[in-house]
């Protein structure tokens, strides 16, 4: 009798385990058909470029500053010598806590690409759990971030259409 009863257990949840849907989607594809995240992108890349050429600047500076003291070196007294260096030094300590306030980890563009992004990114998320809810999905994938990769992917269960559509979008029509 207890064989049977783990018999018919298996064979009902391996029944059970058939019964899950599954759909993936393609973030990066969909995030393209967004003007939001276009223009959000565009501002995060123009904010780099300007940080990147204040940086340049002021290591231009320094390296200004290192070529004169070159230049000069053999008629400085010691004591000059060793305030010029000294300048020197704190100027490119100052560039580089400048270099890190901006693109370090708690930086400046890491907080507008926070503050930029992960609105439209919750909005992305958002519809695809409706979406989910709807089609009655068990699970959804993305096939666009490298850590899930998927072999095969039947393109019938690719939802990323429908969430570009849902989002009020039209597909194949890439933000500009």
């Amino acid at each position: 009798m207890k064989k049977y009863l783990i018999l018919s257990f298996l064979l009902f949840t391996g029944l059970g385990a058939f019964a899950q849907k599954f759909a993936y989607v393609d973030t990066e594809y969909i995030l393209k058909h967004l003007p939001e995240y276009k223009a959000a992108v565009d501002q995060i890349t123009a904010t780099s470029e300007q940080f990147q050429m204040q940086i340049d600047g002021k290591y231009k500076q320094i390296d200004a500053l290192y070529k004169a003291y070159q230049a000069d070196q053999v008629l400085l007294t010691d004591d000059m010598r060793k305030k010029r260096e000294n300048d020197i030094i704190e100027k490119e300590k100052e560039a580089k806590e400048f270099q890190r306030q901006k693109f370090g980890p708690d930086g400046e563009l890491f907080k507008a690409r926070i503050k930029l992004l992960k609105p439209i990114q919750d909005k992305v998320s958002a519809t695809i759990a409706e979406l989910a809810k709807s089609k009655t999905l068990d699970f959804i994938f993305d096939k666009s971030n490298e850590a899930t990769m998927m072999i095969y992917a039947n393109a019938n269960y690719d939802l990323s259409n429908d969430v570009i559509i849902k989002l009020g979008y039209k597909p194949g029509t890439f933000a500009k």
